[in-house]
């Protein structure tokens, strides 16, 4: 009897289990799931913010009624300004992505503006920005807050052969952890200085001073009647000492045998943005005036990212986050490990911590190049 009834009431169960809703893990994530009562939902990626970055209500705008004093397991902490995911999906500032500078990255290539094939221009001819002194003002400060990316180019050849051809990001080595440590300024041309002011040829008129000029500048080329001008920030490195590397770099190719010829350049890309006026009739027609007419170029405005205070024979001289003899003690394994290996591409931080943990690059003497042409 008690055997019946209890196999009875397991058939009830199931019964009941079988006409409610079902819940399958996908549940959990999809649109339509809803968060348990008394739970604050979590993290959700939202596609209107770059590069998918999570957005989250703030605790001190969630209801109520749906606050808990007994978060779920992983939520974030209770002070949502520890938590750089917390942030309003149109909030303006800093992105936070681990292992990266922490910078705005949208600022890289904001609306309305395209990235040049060799990535290291971007260009706009939207019309506000010809019209409007403020607008152009504005966008100039805001695009001077995100360094270039300056890089170590590293190419070895014999004849048309590529033996390696390797590169590396030093963007990082301009970007402080502290903010407050950042010492990156916004220059205009100053007296005495040769640079495009207007028109096609250097001069040194007009001046405006190096201090207080980008509005009259950007003035200045808003109220130009050229029919083609354009307006230009360059984003430079300064007080890296290239050379240094360089010398390095060579000394260490010569380690491993390598008869070849050896490249070594530092490109610098994301590092100029054109504002130009628009093309206010058909654009072949634009290009073909433009043969005949005259060219209004502003090259007078610099976001300056010194990677220290001074030159490396400077006394006093202050890295922003460390000296190029610490960065090459770093990356010296990585790099001849790369070579060795005949590389085609970048050298990253996967790299290093190879060398770190697992030696790569220490026990390399002689590598094995083949003949000299095949």
């Amino acid at each position: 009897m008690a055997h019946a009834m209890a196999r009875g009431s397991i058939i009830v169960d199931k019964v009941t289990r079988a006409a409610g809703t079902v819940h399958r893990p996908s549940d959990a994530a999809g649109p339509s799931a809803a968060p348990e009562e008394g739970i604050v939902a979590g993290p959700s990626a939202d596609p209107a913010v770059p590069g998918g970055l999570p957005a989250e209500l703030p605790a001190e705008e969630v209801p109520v009624a749906t606050q808990s004093h007994h978060p779920p397991p992983y939520s974030s902490p209770s002070n949502t300004s520890l938590d750089p995911r917390a942030r309003s999906p149109l909030s303006k500032g800093p992105q936070y992505y681990p292992g990266l500078p922490v910078l705005d990255y949208r600022q890289y290539l904001p609306p309305l503006f395209d990235l040049s094939e060799d990535t290291t221009t971007i260009t706009s001819k939207a019309s506000y920005l010809s019209e409007n002194v403020n607008a152009l003002a504005t966008l100039i400060r805001n695009l001077a807050t995100v360094p270039p990316k300056p890089q170590v180019l590293i190419k070895g050849n014999r004849g048309r052969k590529v033996d390696f051809s390797i590169k590396l990001n030093l963007m990082n080595l301009l970007v402080p952890n502290d903010a407050r440590d950042r010492h990156d300024y916004l220059r205009c041309v100053s007296q005495g200085e040769m640079a495009l002011r207007g028109g096609n040829q250097p001069s040194l008129k007009p001046d405006f001073g190096a201090d207080t000029g980008l509005e009259a500048w950007c003035e200045t080329f808003i109220k130009d009647p050229a029919s083609i001008k354009s307006f230009t920030l360059e984003r430079v490195v300064a007080n890296l000492d290239t050379n240094w590397i360089e010398g390095q770099i060579r000394s260490l190719v010569a380690t491993t045998n390598y008869k070849g010829q050896v490249t070594v350049q530092f490109p610098v890309t994301h590092a100029k943005v054109v504002v130009q006026n628009p093309d206010k009739h058909n654009k072949f027609l634009t290009s073909v005036a433009s043969l005949f007419s005259s060219k209004s170029k502003y090259e007078v405005v610099k976001a300056v990212w010194p990677f220290a205070t001074g030159r490396n024979d400077e006394q006093g001289r202050r890295c922003v986050v460390q000296s190029e003899k610490t960065w090459w003690e770093e990356w010296r394994d990585p790099v001849k490990y790369a070579i060795a290996t005949k590389r085609q591409g970048w050298v990253t931080n996967e790299d290093k911590l190879e060398c770190i943990m697992e030696g790569r690059g220490k026990k390399i003497s002689l590598i094995d190049w083949g003949s000299e042409y095949e």
